[in-house]
């Protein structure tokens, strides 16, 4: 499908599901401190000059927020809002908080956030609450988002996901696995190791957590080629930072085949190892959505009242393997996978 038309139909989709699974009294479903707009009741006009704030962890130059982002792009292009984008410059929740501040400070009429530490960010998505901004979470903080009184979360829960691949893992027939955590300290990665190694364990299986830095691919690579020599025959990474460094190890090694391996998460890359049988699978989060479908609904939300009535909305997670990757190779292409 052309991209234009792929749109098309995610923009009325969007607008639908905020119609169609909004309860019938709107200001119920959030807190009482966001807002939800008097227009719609009154049947004034829709304002359209809306400003909606995206705060992540993740870098727009990084290969899988980018997507995130050309979906914030579009979806602002598609519903005649303006849009902010920003986050810190490596994974720092002391910078992203204040990130959040000033953009709260700025009174913007709506908030998009990633939530990968609650304990870290949990004052500055509440003072964005409390001053009756909507709050809409992705990517990372399904498990904590309705503490926080945040709206909805658009994403994967984490957990399931992880059990997910290691269930996929345990069926080519591993038995000794990593789950290379590049970002320690990351509630949804440190969720996503805990899903996979259980799943592992649960098929008679055993595995630990090897934590890289993501900054450092030399220093990466090195640790999964040490790593290697205790006999792992299958390896988790979490994201495209850590496959990257985890093939390179595998290739040097001359490991390739004999230890399996499969990532979270869509690169260019990844899919070009998928298609080239050097790894298993990819999780696939369909990022593009994390980053399109909030800027529509709090649209929606701030012009009409409408709203899905709570609770996670899924984009994942899915699989993308040798038989799939030739057509998620050409959306990737585009900036949608």
């Amino acid at each position: 499908m052309h991209p234009q038309k792929f749109r098309a139909v995610l923009g009325c989709l969007a607008a639908v599901l905020a119609v169609a699974c909004s309860k019938s009294e709107p200001s119920a479903q959030a807190p009482q401190s966001a807002q939800a707009p008097s227009a719609a009741a009154s049947g004034a006009a829709p304002r359209k000059n809306l400003t909606i704030a995206v705060v992540t962890h993740g870098q727009a130059s990084d290969t899988f927020w980018s997507v995130v982002k050309n979906g914030v792009n579009n979806a602002a292009q598609d519903s005649g809002v303006t849009v902010t984008y920003n986050a810190p410059q490596t994974f720092d929740m002391v910078a992203m908080s204040r990130l959040i501040d000033a953009e709260v400070a700025k009174k913007p009429d709506g908030l998009v956030v990633s939530i990968p530490d609650a304990e870290a960010l949990s004052r500055s998505i509440r003072a964005a609450v409390d001053a009756g901004i909507p709050v809409i979470s992705i990517n990372s903080g399904a498990d904590v988002y309705k503490g926080l009184g945040v709206l909805l979360h658009v994403g994967q829960t984490e957990y399931e996901a992880g059990v997910g691949g290691g269930e996929k893992m345990a069926a080519t027939g591993v038995k000794n696995v990593l789950c290379v955590n590049h970002e320690v300290g990351n509630a949804s990665l440190d969720l996503r190791c805990k899903g996979f190694l259980d799943a592992v364990a649960k098929a008679g299986g055993t595995g630990r957590v090897l934590s890289v830095n993501a900054a450092d691919p030399t220093d990466s690579q090195q640790k999964v080629s040490a790593a290697l020599t205790g006999g792992v025959d299958g390896i988790l990474t979490l994201g495209p930072l850590s496959s990257n460094a985890a093939l390179a190890a595998l290739r040097q090694g001359g490991s390739l085949g004999k230890v399996k391996l499969g990532t979270f998460d869509l690169t260019p890359d990844v899919l070009s190892g998928i298609q080239g049988g050097e790894l298993e699978f990819a999780i696939d989060q369909q990022q593009y959505l994390q980053g399109y479908l909030p800027i529509v609904l709090l649209s929606q939300y701030k012009q009409f009242g409408v709203l899905p009535a709570g609770g996670v909305l899924p984009t994942g997670p899915g699989f993308v393997t040798r038989e799939t990757a030739s057509r998620v190779i050409e959306l990737s292409k585009q900036g949608i996978r």
